[in-house]
């Protein structure tokens, strides 16, 4: 076994999104800044309505998944396939745009803390055009692993926790992404199988915490390196964070906003579509 250490730090940059929703951009804050198959992670948090309650209005997407976690609050989903699904404390969304949704994601609250994130999946070219799918998963049905010092609330992907694997509420995407949210008491340490073959990312968003012997940076992207298991462990005031990891599709990617294909042709294509009213057909 080899310990992936820390490779590079990609802080969160302010930023808005939707309506004007404020959010912290690691992971896609230039299109350059990418890890293999994941395109952008956002983090949002904030007491103060007026920094979320704009929302996400109706608007496209092509080619990919988002998934948003929502650790604190309520938001309402809808789509043009007619789904509707309520997001609240500890639920996720797991969003299949294939060749094309139009959707929007609205607060439900007018006062209260916001919290969680959005992550956007790359799709391989096989399934870019596949039909559009939603998945609402409420807080009950995403596992979580205890163990002496914390738990794992594991959304996606097979994790090896002690010497029992777990399956997590979403088991089965092609680039067999790895999406755990990890809390660990003051002191507390977890070793944990991470593929070889995968790009993973640790996000560290409450406390403090070190991978090996290297600090983690709070509200930032900690790229790993390479190596088949990570050790974290927390510092006095405790951790919670994100293990992000999935296997690279190793693609050309071609991104204009909400769309993302292959070669600039299909992203010409993909325009043309949606200015015709043939994005969803």
């Amino acid at each position: 076994m080899t310990h992936r250490s820390l490779k590079q730090i990609i802080p969160a940059l302010e930023t808005s999104d939707g309506a004007g929703v404020r959010i912290k951009r690691s992971i896609g804050q230039r299109q350059s800044v990418r890890l293999d198959p994941f395109l952008m992670l956002d983090e949002f948090g904030s007491a103060e309505a007026a920094d979320y309650i704009a929302g996400f209005p109706s608007h496209p997407h092509r080619g990919f998944e988002t998934v948003t976690y929502m650790i604190e609050g309520h938001m309402l989903h809808e789509d043009h396939l007619g789904n509707r699904g309520d997001l609240r404390n500890g639920g996720v969304q797991w969003m299949t745009a294939g060749r094309g949704i139009i959707h929007s994601e609205m607060p439900q609250q007018e006062e209260g803390v916001m919290r969680g994130f959005q992550l956007w999946l790359n799709l391989p070219a096989a399934e870019k055009m596949t039909e559009a799918g939603y998945r609402d998963i409420q807080s009950e049905e995403i596992p979580e692993i205890a163990f002496e010092g914390g738990m794992v609330k594991l959304i996606a992907g097979t994790l090896m926790v002690g010497d029992q694997a777990h399956r997590g509420a979403v088991p089965d995407r092609s680039t067999q992404p790895v999406y755990a949210d990890i809390h660990l008491a003051s002191g507390a340490s977890l070793t944990l199988p991470v593929p070889e073959t995968h790009n993973g990312m640790l996000y560290l968003y409450e406390g403090d915490a070190h991978l090996g012997d290297a600090g983690l940076q709070r509200s930032a992207a900690s790229i790993l390196g390479d190596g088949d298991q990570i050790s974290v462990r927390a510092g006095n005031t405790g951790a919670r964070l994100l293990l992000i990891a999935g296997k690279p599709i190793g693609e050309p990617v071609v991104q204009y906003g909400p769309f993302v294909m292959n070669t600039r042709e299909e992203i010409e294509q993909t325009l043309q579509d949606y200015r015709d009213g043939r994005l969803t057909v």
